[in-house]
């Protein structure tokens, strides 16, 4: 067996003692940061009419909105046509936790439409809007 130099002893002996220090994490933890609670915004969905569905051309339809913002409550829904305000909805009695209200619109020029509607809390905070898309259909 060949002689080893003192230096390649030396190296050898101190192998194990670098690979441990070498994976070892000395540097002191970070602390986790605290997550901040997003308070949670208000929620609306069209409930009826569906989605896609057609609607004859002349005729008042029903929309049924239902908004639920169970920490702050709701105070005003508004509906949308084709990005423009239709119909505002105010609770007489204060912050409703959950809101429900049916609005109407005229169904007039054939073709398809969006609807949408946002809810807002008292302090204007909304919610993002529902939109669904309904087609005008001349009538039979």
């Amino acid at each position: 067996m060949p002689k080893l130099g003192l230096q390649t002893r030396i190296l050898l002996q101190l192998a194990p003692v670098l690979a441990c220090l070498t994976a070892c994490n000395l540097v002191a933890p970070t602390p986790l940061s605290t997550p901040v609670p997003t308070p949670a915004i208000p929620q609306v969905q069209i409930l009826f009419p569906a989605h896609n569905q057609q609607v004859v051309e002349g005729v008042i339809f029903d929309i049924d909105i239902h908004a639920s913002d169970p920490a702050a409550g709701v105070q005003r829904v508004e509906l949308y046509v084709d990005e423009q305000l239709q119909q505002t909805s105010e609770s007489e009695i204060g912050d409703l936790r959950d809101y429900r209200v049916t609005m109407n619109w005229f169904a007039k020029e054939t073709g398809w439409h969006k609807f949408a509607v946002v809810a807002y809390r008292a302090d204007g905070t909304a919610s993002h809007p529902h939109i669904i898309a309904l087609q005008v259909v001349p009538p039979a």
